[in-house]
């Protein structure tokens, strides 16, 4: 305290003491107190004006719709937390000048602003890692990059710190003390930031693998998990399931379990169709003459017909083979051509892709009839238009099976039961 100081904290005293005797001391560290808080409530003011003009400069494209994830919101808070930690520093420089050392009041007012100076400075960091998380956000690179979870990290590592840091003021000792006396806790800290370590390490297999990123259409039975990945943080994923619900399950568990990444499906730019359509076996037979010149005047059939059928004639007469039996020969089915009429379908239809895999195929027979299964891929992803697509096609082939004399297979149900009753009961 110098002279001036002196000579006026002298002057108060004396005054305080002829006008208010028994507690001079008392009214004096009420006045500085005073003063001190008024001089940090102006500075606060200032700081306040002086950074939310900085902020909205800064981030003025924002401004108009600033919210809780926005770099606008968080740069806010970063300029209010950086404006308490200049005002508790601010307010220990003003306790010096004012109050002399070795006092209580100077060591109590220098406490609570150390401890003030911690969490404002610890909070900053925190604000300041959000900025970086908001900005990383608005990155289309960022998805395939868990940086919340290592912000988390940096976040926890921070915090215990910072804790250790407060512990050794308040005890007036080095924190190295503490953190030496932090070794024979190492098992306890273990136990308590399992999920945080195994987090971490999940994190980085996923990221440095590529196995799994923000937007990625997730699928794992075992957590009921089906539909976007929302978020990757350092202990959770959350998914957002086609039921609008949310599953969190563990970071660390896509590690050790396995699940299902749609994602290589949305990048090829196809999605698969693979669908049966069961036929009634009875309904399968030779085609008639008459069956052939009538499908002869389909578009997608009569170049097909043509030029198999040549080929039928050709070898049956090269090998002198006897057409009054059925069992002799080449001969074309209904069920054959109805194949080669998907394939053709499929091939000119404009919402299927030509470049991946095109088959129709005839999958072995069971009790519910012969499956004719579509096997093929649409040129989009989006899930609307490939049910639209997929309900399309199947549409049309239900209603061409008349038209190869088939019929669609279907268990007798309690309709049909009852007609067949009343049949034999009439």
């Amino acid at each position: 305290m110098t002279g001036t100081r002196a000579q006026l904290r002298d002057f108060l005293l004396q005054w305080f003491g002829d006008y208010f005797p028994g507690s001079p001391f008392l009214w004096y560290d009420l006045i500085v107190l005073a003063w001190i808080a008024l001089f940090a409530l102006i500075l606060h003011l200032i700081l306040r004006l002086v950074s939310q003009r900085l902020v909205k400069n800064r981030f003025s494209e924002q401004a108009a719709q600033p919210d809780s994830k926005s770099p606008l919101y968080s740069a806010k808070k970063l300029a209010r937390n950086i404006s308490f930690v200049l005002q508790g520093a601010v307010v220990v420089i003003q306790a010096q000048l004012w109050v002399p050392e070795g006092t209580t009041f100077l060591y109590l007012i220098k406490m609570i602003t150390d401890q003030w100076i911690i969490l404002f400075a610890l909070l900053s960091l925190f604000s300041l890692l959000d900025i970086f998380q908001a900005i990383s956000d608005k990155r289309p690179l960022s998805a395939h990059f868990p940086l919340r979870g290592f912000l988390q990290t940096i976040k926890l590592i921070a915090s215990v710190l910072t804790a250790i840091l407060a512990v050794s003021l308040l005890m007036n000792k080095s924190p190295l003390i503490l953190l030496s006396g932090l070794g024979a806790l190492s098992a306890v800290l273990l136990l308590v930031f399992k999920d945080a370590i195994l987090g971490l390490v999940a994190g980085i297999q996923l990221s440095a693998n590529n196995m799994l990123a923000v937007g990625d259409w997730l699928e794992m039975p075992k957590y009921g998990a089906d539909g976007d990945v929302i978020d990757i943080a350092l202990t959770t994923v959350k998914v957002r399931n086609w039921d609008k619900t949310i599953t969190t399950i563990p970071t660390y568990a896509l590690i050790s379990d396995s699940f299902k990444n749609w994602r290589g499906m949305s990048d090829s730019g196809g999605r698969r169709i693979k669908r049966s359509i069961h036929l009634e076996m009875s309904s399968v037979h030779f085609l008639d003459e008459a069956a052939v010149v009538a499908l002869k005047k389909a578009d997608l059939l009569s170049e097909y017909l043509e030029s198999t059928l040549l080929v039928i004639e050709e070898q049956n007469i090269t090998k002198k083979v006897d057409m009054s039996c059925t069992l002799n020969g080449r001969r074309l089915t209904n069920v054959g051509t109805f194949r080669h009429y998907l394939v053709a379908l499929l091939k000119q239809h404009p919402h299927i892709h030509q470049g991946m895999t095109l088959m129709v195929r005839q999958l072995a027979p069971t009790t519910q009839g012969l499956p004719i299964e579509i096997y093929a891929f649409t040129n989009t992803t989006n899930w609307g238009e490939y049910e639209n697509i997929q309900s399309d096609i199947f549409d049309h082939i239900l209603a061409v099976l008349p038209a190869f004399s088939l019929r669609a297979h279907e268990a007798p149900t309690g309709s049909d039961i009852r007609q067949l009753i009343n049949l034999n009961s009439g």
